[in-house]
């Protein structure tokens, strides 16, 4: 009777979020899709065990258990390894046609500032992105000017604050309040050393989280309105950020549709980033999304310093020829979806 619960419980959590409701106690069993793969795998063992075929209960039981492990599955297997590449690799990182770029969400209230200055000496990316900094973090961070001479900075101290710092030139640098009049983002042109002029967005949109909106919606309509910008253009285009938002939800997919957007990570790895303090509870919130004008030299998450999310190291190399290189298609369902999430909220153009 136990494990007939359970494995019940367990069917409804999978099957809750086909409800397309904003609500965070639904949105947040996206996130999960591993933990509850593993978890319907062990009940499944366990009925197999003590497998009864004249108890129709448990028949109807582990078949059900079994149909929702293979839709779990469904989602998350694009980032094991054994899965087709989305992006294709580069063998080489010529200096002037690549991008290094260092994500972190620094954690507010984090002081291992030393940690972080060192491991971005080690590393020496292109451009430095930091989420959740907040004046102490500025004046931290200010040792890295010498060497990162561009920089857009938003110090804020309500665990929405963003910097970036850049060795390589920035142009047409804004911070952007798309959707919340407290959540900042910042968007820009970075030039790379061959002369080509990349359009980059760093995105920290709210978590479907009962602390913050308790809904979705807002977090939706900021990715999905930088999404319908990007996708209306040709141009070199990186996002990045804290998306409060896992690859495989809903939400990502149609930001990736809408944009046109690759992500590196399909047939490498999931790159789980958060939490840093529970390694059977992690999932991928912190992500590099482009365009097919690049291709990937590396993709790395890097050491925890404090924060309970990871740092992430990408460098893309800028090669143009998007060829082979293809992503999630846009139909029109899609885009009257997308148009519904952004006019819900009102958002701007980014």
């Amino acid at each position: 009777m136990l494990l007939t619960t359970i494995s019940w419980i367990l069917i409804a959590l999978t099957l809750l979020p086909l409800w397309r409701n904003p609500a965070w106690w639904v949105r947040v069993l996206d996130f999960p899709r591993l933990q509850l793969s593993a978890l319907l795998a062990i009940t499944l063992i366990a009925n197999a065990v003590k497998f009864d075929s004249l108890n129709r209960v448990a028949m109807a039981t582990a078949a059900a258990a079994l149909g929702c492990l293979v839709y779990q599955m469904w989602w998350i297997l694009p980032y094991l390894r054994f899965a087709k590449r989305e992006v294709k690799q580069s063998t080489s990182a010529p200096q002037r046609q690549s991008i290094g770029i260092l994500i972190f969400n620094v954690l507010q209230s984090n002081r291992r500032s030393e940690d972080f200055l060192k491991l971005i000496e080690q590393h020496e990316p292109d451009l430095v992105v930091t989420l959740e900094t907040d004046l102490w973090w500025q004046d931290r961070l200010a040792d890295l000017e010498p060497r990162y001479p561009y920089s857009v900075k938003c110090p804020l101290d309500n665990l929405y604050g963003m910097h970036l710092y850049s060795r390589l030139p920035l142009e047409g640098s804004e911070i952007r309040f798309i959707i919340e009049p407290h959540v900042p983002s910042i968007h820009t042109q970075v030039l790379l050393r061959s002369g080509e002029a990349v359009r980059l967005h760093c995105l920290h949109p709210t978590p479907p989280v009962p602390h913050y909106t308790g809904q979705s919606e807002e977090r939706d309509a900021e990715l999905l309105v930088v999404g319908k910008s990007i996708g209306a253009t040709n141009w070199p285009v990186i996002v990045t950020g804290d998306l409060n938002d896992v690859a495989w939800s809903e939400t990502t997919r149609l930001f990736r549709k809408i944009s046109g957007l690759l992500d590196p990570r399909v047939g490498r790895s999931m790159l789980n980033t958060f939490h840093t303090g529970y390694w059977f509870l992690r999932w991928p919130l912190d992500h590099v999304f482009h365009s097919s004008h690049f291709r990937l030299f590396q993709l790395k998450r890097l050491p925890s310093i404090g924060s309970d999310h990871f740092p992430v190291l990408v460098e893309l190399v800028y090669e143009c020829d998007g060829t082979g290189q293809q992503g999630l298609t846009a139909d029109q369902d899609d885009h009257q979806l997308a148009e519904e999430k952004i006019n819900a909220q009102a958002g701007s153009e980014a």
